[in-house]
């Protein structure tokens, strides 16, 4: 059966993840399109195995459906798709890619027209109209353009361009083999910053590396940034729509700091309007900013298509989740890793500081955050049982620390007096439960990370 996961249907190339499935796939979501009078879509795909020839695939089904089709023309990044999406004014997109997953996977997003995650009524009417769909075939008349030029074009317009014509400076980008290959060199070209990439090829299997921008999957980055003297590594995973920080150090910086970070740059430095969105497992540190700085404060579960339909509804400043996807109100409803890891690299210029510096004048106004996730492989449904069984039998305490607030929206959050928090939840794209903590110093959080997983065994 294919299912789609909080963020498009992933599976196993030449298992399930196969031409026959995917057109099948495509012949469903050019059928919901139609039927809600859509006539354009526009397709991308990343640089794993195969994703060109699938993506040719999903627009001949398309263009056999009378749909007008436009196909990047190589691979792209999942922000600059949705981009396209929504300032090409196309009905939905396509981007053709299982972003941080292993290379065994590839995967099929759906976009709405508005450039952000498709809503689960979009999803749902998809999966539906699969089973014993009859695809058409034989059609292949599409337009291809160069998605990449317009993107990378936009974000150089979100910059304060004097600003990066100031400074010698080095940097390391580390696309992960991944769809940002040469993006961020070809942003800063013009300035007198030099970009030093690495894993700056494609390779289908990621070095046979995990290509998610998590510390464990960084120790050539941060190495690089140490032998380079360069004042910050950025890297982005398979499809874009993540980031991960090194600092000048060689140290990798927590997701929940760089969203604090980025929130204080929209908010102090950028004067960007409207409310914040996180999901339950990102930072107190959020919500710490958010009541300082008079910002309404929306909380989601896990996925940033949650994210993304306030950012529908409202007016957001900035919205992201602990996973290192992060989107901006003034872009498109969508997480950016390379806008993300340039809003980044714009605040270490502005500030003329190092990035540890400027950490440290943020945990000096708003209190220390440490923070761990562990991902813990299970079979089949296991870890949801294990969830439900928590949720029946909640303890009243947890590694010495009394329980202030229970929270279920997604998983089960227990929150602690000092705002410190354990969170355990079944991913939406994988075989994995995952144990999340935050808390004040290193051996709280170790603490209550530990006893989370022998609560688990």
């Amino acid at each position: 059966m294919i299912k789609f996961g909080t963020d498009g249907w992933r599976d196993v190339i030449a298992d399930k993840f196969t031409f026959e499935n995917v057109k099948k796939v495509a012949q469903a979501h050019a059928e919901h399109i139609k039927n809600n009078n859509g006539r354009k879509v526009a397709i991308g795909y990343d640089t794993r195995f195969m994703s060109e020839e699938f993506a040719k695939a999903v627009a001949e089904v398309f263009a056999s459906n009378d749909l007008e089709v436009i196909l990047s023309k190589g691979h792209c990044s999942t922000p600059a798709l949705s981009l396209i999406t929504r300032d090409f004014k196309c009905d939905e997109g396509v981007m053709i890619t299982a972003s941080h997953n292993t290379y065994q996977y590839n995967g099929y997003k759906i976009k709405g027209g508005y450039g952000g995650p498709a809503t689960p009524k979009i999803v749902s009417d998809v999966e539906k109209r699969i089973k014993n769909i009859s695809v058409k075939e034989g059609k292949r008349e599409w337009e291809e353009i160069d998605i990449n030029e317009y993107y990378l074009t936009k974000l150089k317009n979100y910059l304060i361009e004097e600003l990066f014509k100031q400074h010698h400076k080095k940097l390391v980008h580390d696309p992960m083999h991944g769809a940002t290959i040469g993006y961020l060199s070809r942003v800063l070209d013009g300035t007198f910053l030099e970009t030093i990439e690495i894993n700056n090829f494609r390779d289908a299997f990621f070095g046979f590396h995990h290509p998610e921008p998590i510390e464990k999957n960084l120790q050539l980055l941060m190495a690089k940034v140490l032998a380079t003297e360069s004042i910050v590594g950025i890297a982005n995973d398979g499809d874009g729509d993540r980031v991960g920080i090194v600092a000048e150090d060689g140290e990798f910086v927590s997701t929940q700091t760089v969203y604090a970070l980025l929130l204080l740059h929209l908010i102090r430095n950028k004067k960007i309007p409207g409310a914040v969105v996180k999901t339950i497992s990102t930072s107190y540190l959020v919500d710490r900013i958010c009541e300082k700085e008079g910002r309404k404060l929306y909380k989601t579960p896990v996925g940033f298509k949650y994210i993304a339909d306030i950012m529908l509804k409202e007016q957001v400043a900035f919205g992201g989740e602990e996973s290192g996807g992060y989107g901006f109100g003034f872009h498109i409803p969508e997480r950016d890793g390379l806008l993300s890891g340039l809003m980044i690299l714009e605040l270490i210029l502005l500030k003329e500081k190092p990035l540890t510096d400027i950490i440290k004048q943020l945990h000096d106004e708003f209190g220390t955050a440490f923070y761990k996730r562990v991902d813990i492989k299970v079979k089949g449904n296991q870890g949801r049982e294990l969830i439900e069984k928590l949720k029946e039998n909640t303890p009243d305490s947890f590694a010495g620390k009394k329980i202030r607030e229970i929270d279920k929206t997604d998983g089960i959050k227990l929150i602690f007096e000092d705002d410190s928090w354990i969170l355990f939840r079944a991913s939406g794209t994988e075989p994995v439960l995952r144990v999340y903590a935050e808390a004040p110093s290193k051996e709280e959080l170790n603490n209550l990370i530990n006893e989370g997983i022998k609560l688990i065994n």
